[in-house]
């Protein structure tokens, strides 16, 4: 993250120099106008001698306003430009990182937690940043220049025994900003409980219907939502705090430069114009000190996303390539070898998968079936090196799949996956998955495969019609065809299906297993399924159980061992009777 930050301030590193050096002239050009009106009202005393003094004054004071005027907006653009800028570059780089970080990693982190880091953690980043640069820069700079303008130009022991609030204000205001830090840490975890509860409910929302569980969802948001506030309310005790304290330390400046100003001024040492001079040069601290609690408050914001954020980008990532890996080694045939492999999910002691041999050659389909949890999905995971995999456990073309890039090995395999998952956005681009090397008739041809080209006509814009989030418009049906699509449009030589079947009907599953197997003819077929009927026509057969294998073999013989397979098989063709007489 660290080294994220700095390459982002970099890349704009010209627009805050020059953004920098604006801020400065402006604070210098601020500190004409009291001087000016100073020396006009000195020159009231006679105003018929000194018109023409007083006029060209006033023409001056016009100038540098309108100077003022072009160097506040230069300053304001090149420091939004810059803090736009940086907060893209933030955020590419975290949606990158995201993409990269192993599953096992990623899978903790809720919902919840990614969208506030990249719609809150980074804003509060962006933030400070902004508010670093134009406020903090104001801040040194009017200290330097009003204090050495006030010092030279009025009285330096004036000068000096008015800034003793402002020096005892800036002690006060440190005590109090561990309270602010304190009070926004819970009001970010707070909020942050929220995200996460809005999004599971947002995921939710056809259970929570179909169960009437409405008034408890509302309910339990009610009490995360007054927590949020009573936190937040906190945070906004201290900081009214904060700002009162500024309050009574400018009006302890004013006391005193009235009451000694005023002293100075009858005892001739100053003159009236000087005496009102420094009253202006003190509203130039008005602004850059009220700014300290916020920009206090906001660095201790950014500390903590900082943190946060960081902690996303410790964590490890995938090694897309492997090094000395040959141009013609890109492409995988298919033959599969797994030996001896057994593996732990981490903080888990029970093995997901124990003792488990597979040997699947080019051009052969291998059937998988077992109960619930037997470890299935978790053997696909491993294959496309999800998690990691001990050397010497699965082979692909006679190589460990440890020496196969993660690239070239999930460019060779194509997973259609048991969640269905689409996104919100065309069905062209659901599966081309946002390829463009794909024309519409490959896509169309696809479709027809998937025995869903006809649905995909009848609608409004065919294969560019746009589907709501995760293809809320579609039926289960009409999701698993459009997923299946991407099997028939990717030139993969190894194609897994899981439970990719459960939502078709009996005619359109055969049609389609039909145009499956003649898809895989040369191909590596892997089909995991709870159903007898998507798998009896494998090659190879293995069934699971409690992350083991426990039979194998084709059809016939492990129909006729009589065994668990068997018992699936009696079950299922008991439901299929059942329904019938329905």
């Amino acid at each position: 993250m660290k080294d994220t930050l700095i390459n982002s301030i970099k890349k704009y590193k010209w627009q805050i120099m020059i953004a920098i050096l604006l801020i400065w002239l402006n604070m210098y050009l601020l500190t004409y106008p009291p001087k000016i009106i100073g020396e006009i009202i000195d020159l009231l005393y006679d105003i018929n001698q000194n018109k023409e003094v007083i006029f060209k004054s006033i023409l001056s004071l016009l100038g540098i306003c309108i100077l003022m005027l072009f160097v506040r907006t230069g300053w304001k653009y090149y420091v939004c430009y810059a803090n736009r800028g940086m907060e893209k570059e933030l955020k590419n780089q975290l949606f990158d990182r995201f993409l990269k970080i192993k599953l096992s990693k990623l899978q903790n982190i809720k919902n919840g937690q990614l969208m506030a880091y990249f719609v809150k953690d980074i804003n509060e980043i962006r933030a400070f940043f902004f508010r670093l640069l134009s406020f903090g820069t104001r801040i040194i700079a009017t200290c330097v220049i009003a204090i050495y303008t006030m010092a030279t130009g009025v009285d330096v022991k004036l000068t000096l025994i008015t800034l003793i609030p402002i020096l005892v204000t800036s002690c006060l205001i440190i005590k109090i900003k561990q309270y602010v830090e304190e009070s926004y840490k819970r009001a970010q975890n707070t909020f942050t409980e929220m995200s996460e509860y809005v999004q599971e409910s947002t995921d939710s929302i056809r259970t929570t219907k179909a169960y009437a569980c409405e008034e408890s969802q509302i309910n339990a948001f009610i009490k995360r939502n007054k927590k949020l506030r009573s936190n937040n309310n906190k945070v906004d005790l201290y900081s009214t705090l904060l700002k009162t304290c500024i309050n009574i330390g400018f009006g302890l400046c004013y006391g005193i430069s009235i009451l000694y100003g005023s002293q100075l001024v009858l005892n001739g040492q100053i003159t009236v114009g000087d005496f009102v001079a420094f009253n202006g040069y003190i509203g130039l601290f008005v602004g850059p000190i009220s700014w300290i609690p916020s920009l206090i408050s906001y660095f201790k914001r950014a500390q903590i996303d900082y943190q946060r954020i960081d902690a996303v980008f410790a964590l490890e990532t995938e090694k897309i390539t492997v090094e000395n890996i040959k141009s013609d080694e890109n492409e995988l045939k298919g033959n599969i070898e797994i030996k001896n492999l057994t593996f732990h999910y981490p903080k888990y002691i029970e093995p997901a998968l124990e003792d488990i041999n597979i040997s699947i050659k080019q051009g052969e389909t291998l059937g998988i079936i077992g109960t619930l949890g037997a470890g299935k999905t978790t053997l696909m995971n491993l294959l496309l090196k999800l998690y990691n995999v001990e050397r010497g456990k699965i082979f692909i073309d006679e190589k460990d799949i440890n020496d196969i890039s993660l690239e070239t090995l999930r460019n060779n395999i194509c997973y259609i996956t048991q969640d269905n998952f689409l996104f919100s956005t065309t069905i062209k681009n659901n599966i081309n998955l946002f390829r463009d090397e794909y024309e519409d008739k490959q896509i169309e041809e696809s479709t027809k495969y998937a025995m869903i080209y006809d649905e995909i006509k009848q609608m409004p814009d065919s294969i560019h019609t746009v589907i709501g989030e995760r293809g809320v418009d579609l039926s289960g049906g009409q999701k698993q065809r459009v997923v299946i699509s991407r099997a028939f449009l990717q030139k993969s030589n190894i194609i897994i299906f899981d439970d990719t079947f459960s939502a078709l009907d009996n005619r359109t599953e055969q049609s389609l297993l039909k145009n499956i197997k003649e898809l895989t003819n040369n191909k590596t077929c892997i089909i995991i399924s709870n159903r007898i009927s998507d798998i009896k026509e494998s090659d190879h057969i293995i069934v699971m159980e409690s992350g083991k294998i426990v039979e194998e073999g084709n059809n016939d013989s492990l129909m006729e061992k009589q065994g668990l397979y068997y018992q699936f098989y009696k079950q299922q063709a008991k439901q299929e009777i059942n329904q019938i007489l329905d």
